[in-house]
């Protein structure tokens, strides 16, 4: 706007401004609704202080508990390994071990009668003993980090397990044996 265009539009208004002045109360009214409207707001500022201090706090500290809960559970024990965590053909020597001692856990659960029953009893409780000495040998597996003397001791421990049920099979046969040459004996008798 140029200064004619203004000048023409003070002219224009001149009698219509407002150039009354309040009463004196008018004043006193205004300051003390402001002193009113600032203690208001101190009250609330304070709370929202407080507010504004503690949101940050309590995400920080949901961030330490989440984290610590994350630390204790990933330290977790290690888990223990077998003779399979070496090698592929530790893993294969296992599982022929492992399938073997089956198979005769399977024979002798065939050839199980009353006569042979503490045999096959003492039996499961050495291959007890033995399971528990594999489950150190484990530990100590993990320990030593692949140690030979570990690894052939693992081997060694699943070879007894097998040269027991093999010896108690042919512990069962003989008792088995002898029962029949005495049933025939007492019969031909």
């Amino acid at each position: 706007m140029n200064k004619d265009n203004i000048d023409q539009l003070f002219n224009h208004l001149k009698g219509d401004f407002d150039v009354e002045q309040p009463n004196i109360e008018h004043t006193k009214r205004f300051l003390d609704k402001l002193n009113n409207q600032s203690k208001l707001k101190m009250v609330k500022g304070n709370t929202n202080q407080w507010h504004r201090l503690f949101k940050p706090l309590i995400g920080v500290a949901a961030s330490i508990i989440l984290l610590v809960a994350l630390f204790i559970g990933f330290q977790e024990k290690p888990k223990e390994r077998g003779l399979a965590s070496v090698s592929p053909k530790m893993a294969q020597t296992q599982d022929f071990f492992t399938n073997s001692i089956n198979e005769e856990l399977n024979k002798i659960k065939q050839e199980s009668s009353p006569e042979v029953q503490q045999l096959i009893q003492d039996a499961l409780n050495q291959i007890k003993i033995l399971e528990k000495d594999y489950d150190t040998l484990k530990t100590d597996l993990n320990e030593s980090g692949d140690d030979h003397r570990v690894i052939y001791a693992m081997i060694s421990n699943f070879q007894n397990r097998i040269n027991i049920l093999q010896n108690t099979i042919n512990q069962i046969k003989i008792v088995k044996q002898l029962k029949n040459q005495s049933h025939e004996t007492s019969t031909t008798i």
